[in-house]
């Protein structure tokens, strides 16, 4: 992550879009619906300037919405950072309800790989063999589904 730097030129949506891997479209999205810590300042033509805090925010917000954080939970987030401090104990408990999902998933995960393990076994084994012989043909009588 960078770090904010008081006397940092103001950065482009473009070149926002670029450091935070998200669109133009999405970082539009993300300020209608209040899931920045601010306002994002504009150009007296309109044009949006973003700061490397910004940046720093919406990199913790990608990471959060990649590990499945509802939206609702991040709009909420983020309004408990805007209100600045007096409030950590609810950011807390919000980022630890998440931790959980997000560690239940992982262990989701780990059966599944479990199981695509154990039928690349299968299949090598066979192959290796020289023979498909064995292997589950959802065509035959009698098959089972474990081969």
């Amino acid at each position: 992550m960078t770090t904010a730097v008081p006397d940092e030129a103001p950065l482009s949506i473009g070149r926002v879009a670029e450091r935070t891997g998200l669109s133009v479209h999405a970082l539009r999205f993300y300020e209608r619906e209040g899931l920045l810590t601010g306002p994002v300042h504009r150009t007296s033509g309109g044009r949006r300037q973003y700061t490397a805090f910004d940046v720093d925010w919406l990199l913790i917000c990608v990471k959060l919405r990649e590990s499945g954080m509802p939206l609702s939970d991040l709009k909420r987030f983020a309004e408990l950072v805007r209100s600045g401090p007096g409030n950590e104990a609810e950011r807390l408990q919000l980022l630890d309800a998440h931790r959980q999902r997000v560690d239940a998933r992982i262990r989701a995960l780990e059966e599944c790989r479990s199981v695509i393990t154990w039928k690349v076994g299968v299949y090598a084994d066979h192959l290796a063999r020289g023979a498909a012989d064995g292997l589950w043909d959802p065509t035959a009588r009698g098959t089972r589904w474990t081969s």
